[in-house]
C-alpha cells in the first residue's frame, strides 16, 4: 500500500519588508521544518496586495492558500497540517479557512492549527514573554501597537489589557493602529500613569510598514511623534513578535496540536 504523504503548510499575512521577514517568518518556518524534518514545508501568504508587490518589485511569486494547495496536490501530498502565523481568529484567518474548506475534499485529511491568540493560556504566555523581553521600569510605560480589525475578534485587545491588570502589569498598554483601543485610548491610560518615558513596540508578528511608519516614523501622525509631543522621552523597539523565541514556541505548539489531529491523536 502506498504511504500517504504528509506536509506542513505555513500561512502568513506576508510582508514586503525583507529584513523583518528574514527575522520572523523565515525563522518560524525554519523551526517548523526542523520540528517535522520528514514533512515537506510549503508557504502561503493571505495578503494579495503584499504578494503582488513582491512579484512586481522582486519577481518572486508567493502563492496564496489556494495556489499552495494546488501545488501540494500536484506534488502528491494527501495529508496537510496547516499552521497560520496570524495574531487572532479574524478576517485573514477565516479567509484561509474558507479556501481550505473549498478544497478539503481533494485531500485525505487537512487539519488547521490555531492562530497565536486563541485562548487565555496563549494570551498569558504572549504577555509574559513580552514583559520579559521588553522590561519597563515603574516610571516607564510600555505601549504595544497591534494592527486592529473590524472583525469581532478584535475584542481580544481589550481582553489583553484587562489581563495585564490582573497579572499586575499596570504600566503596559496595548492599542491598535486601525481599530480600538485607539492611540487616544492608550494615551489616556499613559497619562493616568504619568511615566517619564514611553517605550513603543509592535504587537505584530513582523515589524513591517506599521512598525516602521505608523509606530516609529518621523511623520507628525506617528505614535512616536505623538508621545514626543506629549512631553515624554520615547524609545522604539522595532522587533516583530516572530523574533521572540517564546512567541515562536507557542506557534510550534499549535502546529503540534494540528499534527496530532491530523494523525488522529485528538479530535
Amino acid at each position: 500500500m502506498k504511504e500517504k504523504k504528509a506536509a506542513v503548510l505555513a500561512v502568513s499575512f506576508g510582508t514586503s519588508y525583507e529584513d523583518t521577514r528574514r527575522k520572523t517568518l523565515d525563522v518560524i518556518e525554519k523551526e517548523m521544518q526542523e520540528a517535522y524534518p520528514d514533512w515537506p514545508l510549503y508557504r502561503a501568504w493571505t495578503s494579495g496586495m503584499v504578494r503582488k508587490k513582491i512579484k512586481e518589485r522582486d519577481g518572486i511569486e508567493i502563492p496564496g492558500v489556494g495556489q499552495a494547495l494546488e501545488m501540494m496536490k500536484r506534488d502528491g501530498i494527501s495529508r496537510i497540517a496547516v499552521q497560520p502565523t496570524h495574531m487572532m481568529n479574524g478576517f485573514e484567518y477565516w479567509k484561509l479557512y474558507g479556501e481550505i474548506s473549498d478544497m478539503r475534499e481533494q485531500f485525505d485529511r487537512i487539519s488547521v492549527g490555531k492562530p497565536l491568540l486563541t485562548d487565555l493560556t496563549d494570551c498569558d504566555q504572549v504577555l509574559q514573554e513580552l514583559v520579559k523581553e521588553i522590561p519597563a521600569a515603574e516610571d516607564e510605560a510600555l505601549v504595544l501597537m497591534g494592527h486592529g480589525s473590524l472583525h469581532y475578534a478584535n475584542f481580544v485587545y481589550a481582553a489583553l489589557n484587562y489581563r495585564l491588570r490582573e497579572l499586575g502589569y499596570q504600566n503596559v498598554h496595548i492599542g491598535t493602529v486601525e481599530a480600538w483601543p485607539s492611540l487616544e485610548s492608550v494615551s489616556a491610560c499613559v497619562r493616568a500613569q504619568n511615566p517619564k518615558k514611553v517605550i513603543l513596540a509592535p504587537f505584530l508578528i513582523v515589524a513591517g510598514d506599521h512598525a516602521t511608519n505608523d509606530l516609529a516614523g518621523e511623520e507628525e501622525d506617528s505614535w512616536r511623534s505623538y508621545f514626543l509631543a506629549e512631553g515624554y522621552q520615547v524609545e522604539c523597539v522595532l522587533r516583530g513578535l516572530g523574533e521572540y523565541t517564546g512567541i515562536r514556541r507557542i506557534l510550534l505548539e499549535h502546529l503540534r496540536e494540528a499534527v496530532d489531529e491530523l494523525n488522529g491523536e485528538q479530535k
